[in-house]
C-alpha cells in the first residue's frame, strides 16, 4: 500500500486534505460553542478573534455550525454510500451470476431507476418521503445504488467464467461462499473506485436536498441546509454562505482525489506505466 501513496501524489493530496477535515469536525466542536446558541445582538458580524468566522443573521457562530455540520454531512456521505453499496453490490452481484432471465429482469429495473437523473430522484423520493435526514438518506442511498450494481454485475459476469470459479464449482462450494470468497473478493477493487467517488456524489446530493429543505431541518446544522439558509444574506453577508460552501467543496475535492487514483491504481494499464 506504501507504493500506492508513493505513485500518487493527488491520493496523498486528498488524503491529507481529508484527514485535515476529519479532524476539524471531530474534535473542534469541543473547542466552540453551540452551533443553536443565538446572540442577537451580534448578528451578521464579520470575522474578527471572537468569531472566527463570523455570524449570521441570528448571532449563532459560523465556525461552529460549519464544525458541527460537517459531523452530520460527512456521517451522511459515507452512510449512504455504505448503504448504497450493501443494496446495490448485493443486487448487482447476484444478477450477474445468476445470468439469464433473472439478469435480464433484474438489470432492467436497474436500467430504469438509471434512466432518471439522480438528483431529480432523489428529490422526487424525499419529497414522498418526507422533509427529515433520514428520508434524505434513504433517497440519496435509492439513487446510488443502480450504480454499484451495474459495476457488480459487470465483475459478477466476468468472474463468473474463470477458471478457478468452474473448479470451486466442480467441488462443491455453495452458492453463499462462491460470491462472497470468489466473486466480490475478486471483483472488490472497481467496487471500492466506486464507492470512494460516489461519496463526493452522496454529500452534494444530500447538501442538495438540504438546500431544498428537503434535507436536515432547522436549526441543525448541516452545510447544505446552512448555504440554503444564508443565501439571503450572500450580498452583505458573504461569510455565512461561503464558509459551508467551501467546506462541501474540499470534502468533496478530497474524495475525487483519492478515488482517481484509486481507479489509476487498479487498472493495469495504467499502473504499468
Amino acid at each position: 500500500m506504501s507504493a500506492f501513496w508513493a505513485r500518487n501524489r493527488l491520493a496523498l493530496m486528498g488524503a491529507g486534505l481529508l484527514a485535515a477535515i476529519l479532524l476539524a469536525v471531530l474534535v473542534g466542536p469541543f473547542f466552540t460553542a453551540s452551533p443553536i446558541a443565538i446572540d442577537i445582538t451580534n448578528k451578521l458580524v464579520p470575522p474578527s478573534t471572537a468569531h472566527w468566522l463570523g455570524t449570521d443573521f441570528f448571532g449563532r457562530d459560523v465556525l461552529a455550525r460549519v464544525l458541527h455540520g460537517g459531523r452530520a454531512t460527512l456521517a451522511i456521505g459515507i452512510g449512504v454510500v455504505a448503504l448504497a453499496f450493501v443494496i446495490g453490490v448485493s443486487f448487482g452481484t447476484v444478477a450477474g451470476f445468476a445470468g439469464g432471465a433473472a439478469d435480464m429482469v433484474m438489470m432492467r429495473l436497474v436500467d430504469a431507476m438509471l434512466a432518471f437523473p439522480g438528483l431529480v430522484l432523489a428529490i422526487a423520493l424525499a419529497a414522498a418521503f418526507g422533509p427529515s435526514l433520514e428520508n434524505a438518506m434513504l433517497a440519496v442511498a435509492i439513487t446510488l445504488a443502480p450504480q454499484f450494481a451495474r459495476v457488480a454485475r459487470s465483475q459478477a459476469l466476468a468472474i463468473s467464467v474463470k477458471p478457478y470459479m468452474e473448479a470451486a464449482m466442480a467441488i462443491g462450494v455453495g452458492t453463499p461462499r462462491l460470491l462472497l470468497r470468489y466473486v466480490l473478493r475478486n471483483g472488490i477493487g472497481p467496487l471500492l473506485v466506486q464507492a470512494s467517488l460516489a461519496l463526493g456524489g452522496a454529500i452534494l446530493q444530500t447538501a442538495s436536498l438540504g438546500f431544498l429543505g428537503l434535507g436536515a431541518q432547522p436549526p441543525a446544522a448541516e452545510w447544505g441546509a446552512d448555504v440554503a439558509g444564508n443565501l439571503a444574506y450572500l450580498r452583505d453577508a458573504p461569510w455565512v454562505a461561503l464558509a459551508p460552501g467551501i467546506a462541501i467543496l474540499l470534502a468533496v475535492l478530497s474524495f475525487n482525489l483519492i478515488g482517481d487514483a484509486l481507479a489509476d491504481w487498479f487498472n493495469p494499464r495504467r499502473r504499468a506505466a
